[in-house]
């Protein structure tokens, strides 16, 4: 089980680490790069090609301002991207989400919340708990601690 991390840029790391840490608690092998659609454009073609031959399964793409590089990566190979947004200065991530999201048809990204790299992480997990039972199993037990985690604060509330 390996997933690739790819952000645009290195500012993207705090966003991206969220989904490593999310991917590594489950015992997901993760990977992260600095490949830019537009300042590296060649090296992103060169990277959505390989992918699968080294065994990537799930590639998460990070990227703020005019976020191409999950549309980039997902043009060229056939491995499942999720897209993450990330808040820019310009438009509070809306320009972000907006690029990740409108993808034309033919070319599909997963997309989540404009920060959302615990999600992007979680989305990875149960994408890869198709091939891996064990990880479907872990990923209900997570929901279960979160379900006793809202029942304990809903219990102190309650006092």
């Amino acid at each position: 089980m390996k997933v690739s991390i790819v952000m645009g840029s290195i500012s993207d790391r705090e966003i991206a680490e969220k989904s490593a840490d999310i991917l590594k608690k489950f015992g997901v092998e993760v990977e992260m790069r600095v490949i830019s659609a537009h300042r590296t454009p060649l090296k992103a073609i060169e990277f959505a090609e390989n992918t699968e031959d080294r065994g990537i399964e799930v590639i998460i793409a990070v990227a703020g301002k005019a976020a191409h590089l999950a549309g980039v990566i997902a043009a060229i190979t056939p491995l499942p991207v999720i897209g993450l947004p990330v808040k820019s200065s310009t438009m509070d991530g809306m320009d972000s989400l907006l690029s990740i999201v409108q993808m034309p048809k033919g070319v599909p990204v997963a997309t989540v919340a404009i920060n959302g790299g615990e999600n992007a992480g979680l989305l990875a997990v149960q994408i890869l708990s198709v091939k891996y039972p064990e990880l479907r199993q872990k990923f209900k037990e997570y929901k279960v601690e979160m379900e006793k985690e809202v029942e304990q604060m809903d219990s102190q509330v309650n006092k």
